[in-house]
């Protein structure tokens, strides 16, 4: 079975998986505690820098996020093009112009789907981006593919 679509690279894809990975990682699980406990510190001190510092701890993340996505896209010439995704029984291959790149399936990370996208890491950083509007009707073929080549304990794809 072979599927190839094309993907185009949004700032709205790109803050999605951005906000997906960086607050299911420590760093932004630690820095919303922290900006709880602040707030939580003025709830009993009353003492507005309490407020003021849990506010900008809680914030400074998404905002600095979105762009960061922004200028990610905007910046990225492997962005301005639509990247067209060939998925095989050996792997998946991305090409852009004269350029292509391809993956075994037994080297991908894990695969994980947000209310956007569904996302397929290459490696612990590295991922390729499926945001689910330009998938269509194909999105459903997609997570059958990357569910048969891959581990079940590696897909954490919700319907």
């Amino acid at each position: 079975m072979e599927l190839e679509f094309d993907v185009k690279m949004t700032p709205k894809a790109m803050y999605d998986y951005l906000l997906q990975h960086t607050y299911n990682s420590m760093s932004g699980i630690m820095g919303t505690v922290v900006g709880v406990f602040l707030i939580m510190g003025f709830a009993m001190t009353r003492y507005p820098i309490y407020l003021i510092a849990g506010l900008v701890v809680i914030f400074y993340l998404p905002v600095n996020l979105y762009v960061k996505a922004h200028q990610q896209v905007q910046n990225s010439p492997a962005f301005k093009k639509p990247l067209h995704y060939k998925m095989t029984e050996e792997g998946i291959s991305v090409s852009q112009d004269d350029t292509e790149e391809t993956q075994s399936w037994e080297s991908c990370y894990k695969a994980i789907s947000t209310n956007q996208s569904i996302i397929l890491y290459t490696s612990r950083t590295t991922a390729s981006i499926f945001p689910k509007s330009d998938l269509g009707e194909k999105k459903e073929a997609l997570i059958a593919m990357i569910s048969t080549h891959m581990e079940p304990k590696k897909v954490k794809i919700k319907q």
